[in-house]
């Protein structure tokens, strides 16, 4: 499948016949992707169904239990540790949240700090405390750009408490923060969730346009928007012992995710 995209530098995703089971049942099975780099994928289907474990699944957070997966070449379950290094989480709630007692600056400088100590080379480390500075300013407004975050257009600047974000710059800063990572797979939960039909195409937009600039996006959803190049459509598959899909879902991550 060529990429609708140049200069890509995202991770291709295949999958056949993907499933994941919890003590409880199927959170989701027989899903089939074939996503070149720097698609939008749409993940859509009802609560319920599986969406946010196939989300975790294919970044390396949860073991799936049938099928088989390729994203960026690395074999699921094999290599899911290094699906994990190359894939950021925006928003997946219970996973990867906001603290909304931090500041948009908190926040941006915890993420910074964290890429620097467990991703940084040891060249990188050696590097003059005055360079390290602004080679993380750099990473920053880069990553604020792409996610189109003005913090000049904020109620008090990088200094707004995350309680004090509308639901979209609170969408812009979780996708931001994903990439000062510089990921090639970006995963995003909940994506058109509590958004008004102009929020959703701003939403939509910003995931286009992250998507346009090389980088692989997997976006949860209830309604796949047009701008999707490929729709993965979950629905309820049933679970045992008369458990709610909810409930396998829940227990599947319990037993084998990891944020």
């Amino acid at each position: 499948m060529d990429s609708p995209h140049s200069e890509v530098t995202g991770a291709a995703i295949r999958a056949e016949g993907f499933g994941l089971k919890g003590p409880r049942g199927w959170a989701f099975r027989g899903v089939g992707i074939d996503a070149a780099p720097g698609s939008l994928v749409a993940v859509a289907g009802p609560s319920g169904s599986g969406r946010t474990c196939l989300l975790l699944a294919l970044t390396g957070r949860m073991k799936p239990a049938e099928g088989r997966a390729r994203v960026a070449g690395h074999q699921l379950p094999r290599n899911m540790a290094a699906v994990r290094r190359i894939s950021a989480l925006g928003h997946v709630p219970g996973v990867s949240e906001l603290d909304p007692a931090f500041t948009v600056a908190e926040h941006l400088r915890e993420r910074v700090m964290l890429q620097r100590r467990y991703d940084g080379s040891v060249r990188a480390l050696l590097r003059s405390p005055a360079r390290r500075r602004a080679e993380s300013r750099t990473r920053i407004d880069e990553a604020l750009a792409a996610a189109g975050l003005d913090l000049a257009s904020l109620p008090k600047r990088d200094h707004t408490s995350v309680r004090d974000l509308e639901r979209l710059e609170a969408l812009r800063l979780t996708v931001a923060l994903a990439l000062i990572q510089r990921p090639r797979l970006l995963a995003v939960d909940d994506t058109d969730l509590k958004l008004s039909d102009a929020e959703r195409a701003t939403a939509w937009a910003l995931l286009r346009s992250v998507a346009d600039a090389g980088t692989t996006v997997l976006a949860v959803c209830s309604e796949a928007p047009a701008e999707a190049d490929i729709t993965v459509v979950t629905t309820e598959v049933g679970a045992k012992d008369g458990a709610t899909s909810e409930e396998g879902a829940a227990d599947a991550f319990a037993t084998t995710g990891s944020a």
